[in-house]
């Protein structure tokens, strides 16, 4: 199998070679052989995100607010995979676009909740925001074109279906170590 492979962190090569093996044996099984660097044996939530290397579009984004599996190495493999093949958004990434795409593993803090806003930062801080019931949206930070904490709040709010109007919400904020 040919490697592709362009990846600069440790995270992201992970991402690469799960996204890599799943187009071509349908599976991750392999990876969990090898041995795990102690760094990823932590139990963490994240997101893989992948962009279109040409022109920069999002071609996928999937991640995990809280940690879903027993450590970062598992919840980068199973991220990763669901944001190739799964994000409803576009169609499955094909083994031959593999190679024309960026890949960025962004490693979550536990979410904060938040009772004011007035301060927040969305170069900084992602944003969670939910009606308690059933809509939640989140948007990483420090995303281009997103240079205030209204704007990032209208977006998130968009994305989960809520109203601009809509009161008694909740809000939670987060920070991120990003990979490239």
């Amino acid at each position: 199998m040919k490697n592709l492979d362009k990846s600069k962190s440790i995270y992201t090569k992970i991402a690469f070679e799960s996204i890599q093996h799943f187009l071509n044996y349908r599976n991750t099984d392999a990876l969990f052989e090898q041995v795990i660097p102690d760094a990823l044996l932590v139990q963490k939530a994240c997101f893989v995100t992948l962009h279109v290397a040409k022109n920069g579009y999002l071609r996928g984004c999937i991640g995990t607010l809280e940690p879903v599996y027993e450590h970062l190495f598992s919840e980068i493999v199973h991220n990763a995979v669901a944001a190739a093949t799964r994000d409803t958004r576009f169609e499955p990434l094909t083994l031959a676009e593999l190679q024309t795409i960026d890949i960025s593993v962004d490693v979550l803090t536990k979410p904060k909740k938040q009772t004011d806003l007035s301060n927040h930062n969305p170069k900084t801080h992602g944003l969670i925001i939910s009606d308690g019931l059933y809509r939640r949206g989140v948007l990483l930070p420090d995303l281009e074109g997103i240079d205030s904490a209204e704007q990032q709040i209208s977006i998130v709010k968009r994305k989960a279906g809520i109203a601009a109007y809509e009161t008694n919400l909740e809000y939670f904020t987060f920070q991120v170590e990003r990979f490239y």
